[in-house]
């Protein structure tokens, strides 16, 4: 009997898992609250339980509410943003339909980090996982009115993101290749023509602790790029030497990715709006990349772009 109810909850365990990293924009929270419920699922009467892909998620849908409600203070004092996840991670789950590639934008993550714990359930669950409003006011145990509620509110909060346009692969290496070259111009006039006119941008500050920028024109954007993605000269070199830089698609957008050795040690993600960046995603923080880095250190690459930079 443990044996089936274990091949029971493995057979929800990556849609769960996609579930959580939506709601909670990390994939080590999403991996905790999913062994979470993994636990519950043990100690359960099973026998009461009638559907339990329902039960599950349920049980992983109020778990992360729970999280998210634990951690908003701490999100507010330090640098949150999401995690990052090379395609083909199977925490993204289906991209068949625009909802599904929209929720797990970084452009869409980062802006419902606005919502409340149960606005951003709600539009989980509806948008991502074509969840019923009466079947979300079971899984929450709030109203069908209160679902439509919290719907209406987050969808108006995170309109503004843009969802970013499918790309195929030399459409992604087009994409990185321009900006890199615009950027390694040095003339923030060329990087402009990149971006739409309201693009803006967020970055973890190269991984510093406590200093989180917020690029909310193009013109920030276009100079925070000049100065990140300029080539090094005799008097700045980077610790450690140059990193190759690689084109690759990350939460379903095109990315600039800087390996050194064989290790990811930085990330830009450019979410595009009608061909145009429209949201920019930096991070150099190991925390944040782990994930990634592990998948990426997995996969054979295209030569790079730049062998040192």
């Amino acid at each position: 009997m443990e044996r089936l109810a274990t091949e029971r909850f493995e057979a929800n365990r990556e849609r769960l898992a996609s579930l959580a990293y939506r709601l909670l924009g990390s994939a080590a929270d999403a991996e905790d609250a999913v062994q979470d419920a993994f636990l519950r699922w043990q100690a359960a009467d099973r026998d009461r339980i009638k559907v339990p892909e329902a039960w599950l998620t349920k049980i992983v849908t109020n778990l992360c509410v729970d999280r998210l409600r634990s951690a908003q203070a701490r999100r507010e004092r330090m640098v949150w943003l999401p995690e990052p996840l090379l395609e083909g991670d199977p925490m993204l789950g289906p991209a068949d339909t625009f909802e599904q590639r929209e929720s797990v934008s970084l452009a869409v993550l980062t802006l419902m980090e606005r919502l409340s714990p149960h606005e951003r359930a709600v539009y989980v669950l509806r948008e991502a996982f074509s969840y019923s409003h009466a079947e979300i006011a079971g899984i929450l145990d709030i109203t069908e009115s209160a679902s439509q509620q919290h719907l209406h509110r987050a969808r108006r909060r995170v309109a503004t993101a843009p969802a970013g346009d499918v790309v195929d692969d030399a459409g992604v290496r087009r994409v990185v290749e321009a900006f890199l070259d615009a950027a390694a111009s040095g003339r923030v006039e060329r990087l402009l023509t990149l971006l739409t006119e309201d693009a803006t941008g967020v970055s973890d500050g190269a991984g510093v602790a406590g200093a989180l920028l917020r690029l909310p024109t193009p013109e920030r954007i276009a100079v925070a790029a000049r100065g990140a993605l300029r080539p090094s000269d005799g008097k700045r070199r980077r610790i450690g030497g140059s990193p190759a830089l690689y084109a690759g698609v990350v939460n379903g957008s095109p990315a600039l990715v800087a390996v050194l050795g064989s290790r990811v040690v930085g990330l830009s993600v450019l979410v595009l709006r009608d061909g145009k960046i429209a949201f920019a995603y930096g991070t150099a923080s190991p925390e944040r990349l782990g994930r990634l880095a592990a998948a990426w250190s997995e996969r054979e690459h295209d030569a790079p772009i730049i062998h040192a930079w």
